[in-house]
């Protein structure tokens, strides 16, 4: 069998060694890891924490994108164009104006997105000359947006992952206390806005059950955030990520009180790390992993999960989808798993082309999409968050600064033509990646 090579771009990001931890065990999918990035010294400071590991697929690294793409069989794409500064901006600028600046939800999502899909875009475009049998595994985010950008020269060949819809459909069939291979699953939506929907098993909907219980629904991290009434009115959990849509408010409120962002807590925890990394010598990893559970225990800390315990930030994350994802398509095993892929036909109320977060069978074919539903009560929601994703997508092909504020206007969560060109303008002067729009 031919020796099969993964390329990590964003090679030098803080989560990487995740992905080379699950890599280690017997039948890995790949035989070597070649890390990508524009940043010589973080590439050097998480290869010191992968040579702790003490064993695994050979580690190469490069800052020269065309020779870490040849000869590739998967790529696995985590960048983030201008760094966790560039999250800072995201967020501040938009706070300015009294609006959300998570990184994916709201103004901060379509700024990262307007400064991501042009660079996204040219390396797919590199990926399809240099290496047109890999397959392009996109964590980058926003997850679904920036897959769909470079599905325009990758085709089905590129698909994205995110760890939320799995870890949600984890929790709650533990609190159902029934195993995965029991049940089927129905969750549909975009990335960072779905819903499950139902936990069928021998045919009967299980999810009602878990609904009608209290202590059940608080059992779990969504119960907790959204409440047992609320999910109950619903008839569905939501991914986490609804919370900054159906507590806007609150949220905003909290984020304008609190001492820094979780932006400006990363950059500056970050900043530490690194330095740490690369003088630690043999206790790079133990540095890493003290600094990765800190990390885990303070997500969405300010936005109403306050510290997670263990149980929630269990292994199993993004790098066990990507495992998972990797090893269906090298050994042609039919696996189940939630994923990031053109619609065709799945969810009505969407086209073809539209890339959705739902349940898929992969194999060495790729990932083909199942049969499910949207959760009736988000439909127009998520109509309203494709087109603006559409709308960020013509801005960044075309250049158009209009086409820019129409996309920022037509979220919901802005839903102003006013605040939506102070957005634009305070972000193009923040950020250099967003001057090509005129």
């Amino acid at each position: 069998m031919s020796r099969r090579k993964l390329v990590i771009l964003g090679g030098g990001g803080f989560r990487v060694p995740l992905v080379y931890g699950a890599l280690r065990g017997p039948g890995s999918p790949v035989d070597e890891v070649v890390l990508h990035d524009v940043d010589a010294t973080r590439l050097s400071a998480v290869v010191r924490v992968l040579r702790g590991f003490g064993g695994g697929p050979r580690i190469e690294a490069t800052t020269d994108l065309t020779e870490a793409l040849t000869g590739a069989s998967f790529v696995f794409s985590a960048i983030r164009v201008h760094g966790l500064e560039g999250r800072v901006i995201d967020e501040r600028v938009a706070l300015g104006e009294g609006m959300l600046g998570q990184e994916t939800v709201g103004a901060g999502g379509i700024a990262y997105g307007l400064r991501t899909v042009p660079v996204a875009r040219a390396i797919a475009r590199r990926i399809s000359l240099v290496a047109p049998g890999a397959w392009v595994i996109n964590f980058t985010n926003p997850a679904g947006l920036v897959t769909e950008a470079m599905a325009a020269h990758l085709g089905d060949r590129v698909i994205g992952i995110c760890d939320s819809p799995s870890a949600l459909v984890r929790r709650v069939l533990r609190a159902l206390d029934v195993a995965p291979s029991e049940v089927e699953i129905e969750y549909a939506g975009l990335n960072h806005l779905g819903w499950l929907t139902a936990v069928r098993g021998n045919g009967v909907d299980l999810l009602p059950r878990l609904l009608a219980s209290p202590s059940l629904v608080e059992s779990f991290e969504e119960g907790q955030l959204f409440g047992a009434e609320r999910l109950r009115a619903l008839g569905a959990v939501p991914n986490e990520y609804l919370h900054y849509y159906y507590d806007h408010a609150a949220v905003v409120r909290d984020l304008l009180a609190a001492p820094e962002t979780r932006g400006e807590f990363l950059l500056r925890r970050q900043r530490d790390v690194y330095a740490r990394l690369l003088t630690a010598g043999g206790t790079a990893l133990e540095a890493w992993q003290e600094a990765r559970r800190e990390r885990d225990a303070t997500y969405m800390a300010t936005e109403g999960l306050g510290t997670r315990d263990a149980e929630s930030v269990e292994g199993g994350g993004y790098e066990g989808v990507a495992l998972a994802l990797m090893s269906a398509i090298a050994t042609g095993t039919p696996t189940p798993l939630i994923l990031n892929v053109r619609n065709r036909g799945t969810l009505p109320a969407l086209d073809d082309e539209a890339v959705v977060e739902v349940p898929c069978v992969v194999d060495g074919s790729g990932a083909r999409p199942l049969p499910t539903s949207l959760f009736a009560g988000g439909a127009d929601l998520v109509r309203r968050i494709k087109a603006t994703d559409r709308a960020v997508l013509e801005a960044a092909v075309t250049g158009s600064r209009a086409v820019a504020v129409r996309a920022m206007a037509s979220h919901p969560l802005i839903d102003s033509v006013p605040v939506a060109r102070r957005l634009i303008a305070g972000y193009q002067e923040a950020l250099p990646e967003l001057r090509y729009l005129s």
